[in-house]
């Protein structure tokens, strides 16, 4: 199956990353210098297991040594949940920033508007690789017209189990999210020594499919003016079935509600788990596990038996900060690190999907395991409200909040959502 085919269901990501935003900043402006040697920083995510990542990374860089004499590369692995306020505190003292970051999707447009990325057009159109590049990654790195980095790879999410223990229990894979649900405790009791499906307080973009799967939203409305909707029917009821794996049957709230999607990715490839909700970029943290071997992955089950619960349609971008004083050399590291030989190393070594479209075809030709999420593509994903706000509500941690407290039994499900969109609603408020 090819990818380029099936990719269709992304295509709504460009409207998706018009207005995502980044943390407020005092603004950056330009170095004005464009030195040829010396150090270039650079600031890349840090994955679960982030070995295999580093080295393909590490391979870039020495190519990059060899060819640019006089200059050397630092690279440091940040923690994606804390990049708002490293970038936040790198856009306001330029001095101790770096000069090509990683960013997610989301962060573009909020980037640009804090006057933190350099504007890299005119490089990219001369891109000889561009050309290839699929058009809604394109647009995941455009505003106004205005390109400001290199697509990275697309992040999509689905559902791992343990093939082993589904055959010792004579279990069926879900295919509704009731049966999934079900599945989760049924594993528990015959096994307690396992979660029946990892499941995390602080794992937004694991939660939201069950919100939209029953018909709810994160918020209403467009064009920058949005309300919540956290605390409509159809949401809570998603809410409800999220939380509902909170418990003593399946993820005790006690280990369960501060867990992040990376540490239920962990948990499943420690053997922990029957189940989790991980990306095509979680492969390689899977495959060092004691699950290496014993799983498989398929969409996450929607309400209806047979469909597919829609998912967040991430990945991430390359981008040269504004500050850099290393103009040139920043751009040509930014191409190393987002080219098609890298996307397709890295693929190998972490399941990312490539941006290339003749990449992706590749890939999946010769790679089953990317058939469940480009499937999931395919099937329809969601996004967070296109709005500055979201960066704000996001950095906050309104919506983990909200599931830490019903897990945890501080607050139902109504109390919960309802003073999540209190906060939402100030948050789009503020930002006008």
């Amino acid at each position: 199956m090819k990818l380029s085919v099936r990719f269709v269901g992304f295509t709504a990501l460009a409207v998706a990353l018009a207005g995502a935003c980044a943390p407020q900043t005092s603004g950056t402006s330009s170095s004005g210098k464009d030195d040829k040697t010396g150090t270039l920083r650079v600031w890349l995510f840090q994955e679960v297991d982030n070995q295999p990542k580093q080295r393909v990374v590490d391979t870039v860089v020495s190519a990059f040594e060899k060819a640019h004499q006089g200059t050397d590369v630092s690279v440091e692995y940040i923690p994606v949940e804390t990049r708002a306020q490293r970038i936040k505190a790198a856009f306001n003292d330029p001095k101790s920033a770096p000069d090509v970051i990683e960013y997610g999707n989301t962060d573009t447009a909020g980037y640009v508007k804090d006057g933190g990325l350099a504007d890299v057009t005119r490089d990219f159109a001369t891109w000889s690789e561009a050309k290839d590049t699929d058009p809604t990654a394109r647009q995941s790195v455009t505003v106004d017209g205005k390109v400001y980095g290199a697509p990275y790879f697309v992040g999509i999410r689905a559902l791992y189990y343990r093939t082993d223990v589904f055959r010792e229990l004579g279990l069926a894979v879900p295919k509704s999210q009731a049966e999934l649900v079900s599945t989760a405790k049924r594993v528990h009791a015959a096994r307690p020594d396992l979660y029946g499906l990892a499941v995390g307080g602080a794992y937004t973009y694991g939660a939201m499919p069950f919100l939209w799967a029953n018909g709810g939203d994160l918020a209403t409305g467009k064009g920058g003016s949005y309300a919540s909707a956290v605390d409509g029917a159809a949401a809570r009821k998603g809410i409800s079935a999220y939380t509902s794996l909170f418990g003593d049957d399946n993820c005790p709230a006690a280990k369960c509600a501060g867990m992040t999607g990376n540490d239920t990715v962990t948990a499943f490839a420690a053997g922990k788990a029957a189940m989790a909700i991980g990306g095509n970029f979680s492969r390689a943290a899977v495959d060092t596990g004691k699950a290496k071997g014993k799983y498989a992955v398929v969409p996450l089950p929607g309400v209806e038996a047979g469909s597919i619960a829609p998912a967040f349609a991430g990945g991430n971008n390359i981008g040269v900060l504004k500050s850099t004083s290393h103009r040139t050399l920043a751009v040509d590291l930014m191409k190393r690190l987002a080219s098609k030989e890298t996307q397709g190393r890295l693929f190998e070594a972490m399941g990312f999907l490539p941006t290339f479209t003749d990449v992706r075809d590749r890939a999946a030709a010769e790679e089953p395991f990317a058939k469940p999420f480009v499937d999931t593509l395919a099937a329809g994903t969601r996004f967070v409200p296109v709005s500055p706000a979201w960066s704000q509500i996001d950095s906050s941690l309104v919506l983990p909040t909200m599931f830490q407290q019903i897990a945890s039994d501080k607050k139902d499900v109504a109390g919960a959502s309802a003073e999540a969109a209190k906060k939402m609603n100030d948050a789009f408020g503020s930002a006008g």
